[in-house]
Parts: C-alpha cells; structure tokens; sequence
C-alpha cells in the first residue's frame, strides 16, 4: 500500500489516539507541527498527531502552477468550483491513513479528522462517508465541498463536529462556514460553529478552544 507521506509527532509513548490534520494549499504536512506544544494537552493525553501532506498538481486558480492540493480549484466564486473526483480521490487516500492507524492498534473511536481549508473539505468528505465510527471532525476555516454528493455513512450520526472560522476571512469568507453549518444540520447532525476575530489563519482563543474539543472528544 502507498501511503501518502506524513509527519508524525506522538505526545507520550504508546498513543491511544490519534489525530490526522490535513493542510491547506499550498502548504505541505509539516505547517501544523508548532502548534503540538501550544495546545498544551494533559501528559496523561497520548495522542499521535499524523500531518499528511498532498501530492503536487497544477491548480487552476493560481494560472496552474503546481503547488502541493489535496484537488484543483477552478473558480474562486462563493460556491467554489472545485474538482470533486479529485477530492475524493484525496478522501480515499486518508480513508487508507485511517485503516492504518486501526491495524497499528488505534480505535477507530479514538481517531479524529482535522483539516485547515482545503483540508478541512476532506476532512469533512472522509470522515463523513468513513464506515467504522469516529472520534470526531475539525474543520478549520473550510467549506463543505461535497455536500451535495456525500455518500453518508449512518455511524457518524452523531460525530463530533468542531467548526472554527475567522470573521474576516478573504479566502474562505466566514458565509462558507455557516452554510456548512447549516447543511450539517439539516442533515441531522449537530455541529457546533465558534468565529473569531481573524483572517485564514488561527489565533490564541480558537487554539485553546481547539485544545478543550479535542480533550473532550478524547
């Protein structure tokens, strides 16, 4: 099997859980690595931190200059145009980190999907359509690119859902993350929704609030 490649940074000998946090573009599975110590998580909390990085393709948006994208995206307008086949191709090659971490003896209810933008629509993707129950979905600064042609899964009814989102977001305008929001809803899951005062980026409060998901999810 070919996984993609990953970073990975355990918290204590012998984790019990683990977390697969998906970059966004252009970025690589290094880029969330610093902020391991900033969550400042209990010594008792062993988790692994698995960072995935994306295979390299031309992306349209940027005159298709290859850059590391979990898929292309070819509009930048509000519903954002995007090439799902390959989204899901990128959901399938996470599913596959997913079934390795339950063969090196992770519970697949103690496995949480994080992703930052584009990584969060795969996140979302993955998790959602994953057939063994999961620990959680966080979804920062994202949007929900599939939702109209998810094939759900009925296990993660009742997933855990974390959506964190800044207020002044110029990428992913904050409207992106309400209408995933309310799309979640509708289909019967219970999301919860924190905005910050931020651009695409992360700041100290959503951290800490990422911190206390987490030791709650876990």
């Amino acid at each position: 099997m070919n996984y993609l490649p990953c970073v990975e940074v355990e918290t204590q000998e012998n984790p019990d859980a683990s977390i697969l946090w998906m970059h966004g573009l252009g970025a690589d599975g290094n880029d969330f690595v610093p902020l391991i110590p900033e969550l400042r998580l209990p010594k008792e909390l062993a988790v692994r931190f698995i960072f995935p990085s994306a295979p390299s393709i031309p992306v349209t948006i940027n005159n298709h200059y290859v850059m590391p994208a979990w898929y292309d995206i070819l509009e930048m307008s509000i519903d954002r145009k995007v090439d799902t086949i390959q989204l899901m191709k990128s959901a399938t090659a996470i599913a596959a980190l997913i079934d390795r971490e339950i063969e090196r003896g992770i519970a697949s209810e103690r496995i949480i999907l994080a992703g930052f933008s584009q990584g969060g629509a795969v996140a979302y993707e993955c998790a959602l359509s994953y057939p063994k129950k999961l620990a959680g979905i966080m979804a920062l600064s994202t949007y929900f690119a599939t939702e109209e042609t998810i094939k759900k899964e009925g296990i993660q009814q009742d997933i855990p859902i974390f959506i964190a989102h800044g207020k002044q977001d110029p990428v992913v305008p904050f409207v992106l993350a309400e209408s995933a929001f309310s799309k979640l809803s509708m289909m019967g899951y219970k999301p919860e929704i924190k905005s910050y005062t931020m651009e695409h980026s992360l700041c100290g409060e959503e951290i800490r609030d990422i911190s206390a998901w987490l030791q709650q999810c876990l």
